[in-house]
């Protein structure tokens, strides 16, 4: 089989009505296919039977990074009648932040902007890849975008500035029910699905599931620019595997049991920390693009959502899989009406 290194590969039809705009009542409700690599089969389960697929002894790793209420709204001082919004990207000292906005144009060096009567800044520069740098009058912002902040939702879950969803649907909701550790400014999506119901099965199963942090930052949505996909550079995220997690992981690779990836970014994770023979515990950081042509270490098998057209995330899945049976699948879903992206449906690549 050739690869397919060209981004014009990955594209595929989607009727906009099959993009989630909220999620399901229950977690767990979501629909399942199940992708078998060795049978080349296709299955419609429904996400709670997942225990299913697995036997005594897998392992189960999961993201626990806690999304932050990372989109807010702020003022222009000068034209208080103009919102713009903001994406908090990154912190680079408590009262210094880089941020996306739009519209950008309005946001020039100089400029003062007013969020609420207690939390202004100043815009100081400009960063890379369209980035303001704003500095504010105070170091409090992370805790303060607690409240003016909402769940920074992906543009393609229409919300106006004021939509009631951002403080109770998407509050609770675009974020897993394990989530610890804060520093997210997206979901781990797949993750989603998951009730303490379905954990304790599978507990109950003899699964060990095991935690890593990966905080989910841009290069998780970065869009491709480049036709031949294997120029694209991703951007640098960061990560930490507990010991244990690393101890379990080391141990089940010796005796060939299942490693079962929840989300692409836990994948990402422990194939870009994989080094030598062995998976190294502590902090580390990952830019690994995994596309057709990879060869996967650690991760057997991976849960993980319906993914843009074009996007690094359903190249991840190829690899894995294998491009044709994921346009395969990803063609099955759109005919049997899955949902997509971040409130939808998940796939199961056994």
């Amino acid at each position: 089989m050739t690869e397919k290194n060209l981004l014009s590969d990955y594209d595929f039809d989607l009727p906009r009505e099959l993009i989630a705009q909220e999620p399901l009542p229950d977690r767990d409700a979501s629909r399942m296919m199940v992708l078998n690599r060795q049978e080349k089969s296709l299955a419609h389960r429904r996400f709670r039977d997942l225990p299913e697929y697995f036997v005594p002894g897998d392992v189960l790793v999961i993201n626990d990074s806690k999304v932050v209420p990372a989109r807010a709204w702020g003022r222009l001082a000068d034209q208080p009648e103009v919102y713009i919004e903001f994406l908090f990207v990154k912190e680079i000292e408590p009262d210094r932040w880089e941020v996306l906005c739009r519209p950008a144009r309005k946001v020039k060096p100089g400029v003062r902007l007013i969020f609420n009567s207690e939390l202004e800044a100043e815009v100081t520069g400009s960063g890379q890849l369209g980035h303001r740098l704003l500095r504010f009058n105070s170091n409090q912002v992370r805790d303060k975008l607690k409240e003016i902040g909402v769940p920074p939702l992906p543009p393609y879950i229409k919300r106006r500035k004021d939509d009631p969803r951002f403080k109770t649907i998407d509050r609770e909701r675009y974020q897993t029910v394990y989530a610890e550790q804060e520093g997210s400014i997206a979901a781990p999506t797949a993750g989603l699905h998951f009730t303490p119901k379905t954990l304790e099965a599978l507990r109950t199963k003899g699964v060990d599931i095991l935690r890593i942090t990966l905080n989910v930052g841009e290069a998780t949505f970065q869009p491709v620019r480049v036709q031949e996909i294997t120029h694209h550079r991703m951007l640098t995220e960061s990560f930490y595997i507990p010991e244990k997690t690393v101890e379990a992981i080391n141990l089940a690779k010796k005796e060939s049991r299942k490693i079962t990836a929840v989300g692409t970014t836990t994948v990402r994770t422990l194939e870009g920390a994989w080094s030598d023979g062995q998976l190294p515990a502590g902090a580390g950081s990952t830019s690994l693009f995994i596309h057709p042509g990879f060869k996967f270490q650690v991760v057997d098998r991976l849960l993980t959502n319906f993914h843009l057209p074009r996007s690094t995330l359903l190249m991840l899945i190829s690899a894995l899989a294998g491009y044709d049976l994921v346009m395969a699948a990803y063609r099955e879903a759109v005919a049997e009406r899955y949902r997509f992206f971040s409130y939808g449906d998940c796939l199961l690549i056994l």
